[in-house]
């Protein structure tokens, strides 16, 4: 795949993220994909990875992500981004970096964000 077809395939994930199409983002998925994250963990596998996506969303269900700078390294693609939510204490807001690592043949293998400090 190309930068520019990776670039959007990450711009997919984000898009389908914040229209909360959690069965569409996981199809994204290869099986044995890995997610960690600074602010929920480590997750292995596709079902592992959903499990998480579906109590992270059901807590937060106005979360919406605002992404750009995305850039391609061989198949990582990496975005700056603010998520936003609200929550019982009125509210969260983060910011930082995710990294994308895709197969050869377009499926998401690695997620890693990392919120800034």
């Amino acid at each position: 795949m190309t930068q520019t077809e990776l670039i959007e395939l990450a711009r997919a994930y984000v898009a389908l993220s914040n229209a909360h199409r959690i069965d569409l983002v996981l199809s994204m998925f290869a099986a044995g994909a890995r997610y960690t994250s600074s602010a929920v963990g480590d997750y292995r596998g596709r079902a592992a990875i959903g499990d998480m996506m579906h109590v992270f969303f059901s807590d937060h269900p106005d979360v919406h992500w605002e992404a750009g700078n995305f850039r391609c390294d061989d198949h990582r693609v990496s975005f700056d981004f603010t998520m936003s939510a609200s929550n019982g204490d009125g509210g969260i807001r983060r910011q930082g970096v995710e990294h994308l690592e895709f197969t050869a043949d377009g499926s998401i293998k690695r997620v890693t964000v990392e919120a800034a400090a």
